[in-house]
């Protein structure tokens, strides 16, 4: 068994907690009210530009051409592709550029991209590798699931959503980027696949509190 197929096995019972997570349903029926919606967009444009940091970082820790090359096609599909629906909702909102770069990040989000970015810098290539698996591999997977539900008639931006994380677009980066990461681990020595595992699990628990932070409008106490 590969390495990102042991850590989803491992985590299966997370990961069906995540699909049946109320913000996840809420957007597969169309009842999610907006405001969570809201904060979940601009919470994940915040959480997108350090993701497209990490890989970037990536680019300079591959270890050969080729994998340069999928991290630099991904930078440009994060803030030129993903990013864009990102910034077409907010304008829906009324929410303008300026505003949407001042917005500050919940407690989870500097949480989660603080972590990331650490990985990224101090970590080898197969733990930065293995700290982005959840994310890119967990939303094809949630907009695969709730496409197979059917698409929400009530809510069409959310119809959009989901059309967008399921798209064979975001199924290829996702697939390209779980290759990568076994053909990494598949070469690692047992230290380094301990570090790859832990870095796989924490970010699966940051992808999980990501949900829950939009579902509960997680702000700042003081």
């Amino acid at each position: 068994m590969s390495f990102c197929s042991e850590m989803e096995s491992e985590a299966s019972s997370q990961r069906e907690a995540m699909m049946e997570h109320s913000f996840v349903k809420g957007i597969g029926d169309g009842t999610l009210d907006i405001e969570r919606f809201k904060r979940f967009i601009t919470q994940d444009y915040l959480y997108l530009i350090d993701y497209a940091r990490c890989l970037a970082l990536g680019v300079a820790k591959a270890p050969d051409e080729d994998t340069m090359g999928w991290f630099a096609k991904t930078v440009d599909y994060i803030l030129n592709v993903e990013m864009d629906l990102h910034r077409s909702y907010c304008a829906e909102f009324g929410i303008g550029i300026e505003e949407l770069n001042a917005t500050v990040p919940a407690p989870t989000t500097l949480s989660y991209t603080s972590y990331l970015l650490r990985v990224a810098h101090n970590g080898s290539f197969g733990e930065l590798m293995a700290s982005l698996i959840p994310c890119v591999w967990g939303y094809w997977q949630v907009g695969e699931r709730l496409l197979e539900r059917g698409l929400p008639q009530n809510e069409p931006r959310y119809a959009e959503w989901i059309r967008m994380y399921s798209g064979a677009e975001n199924r290829d980066v996702a697939e390209d980027a779980v290759n990568i990461c076994d053909r990494v681990a598949a070469r690692a020595g047992a230290d380094e696949l301990v570090s790859m595992a832990d870095a796989y699990r924490t970010s699966f628990r940051y992808e999980y509190l990501f949900w829950q932070m939009a579902w509960d409008l997680e702000d700042w106490h003081v």
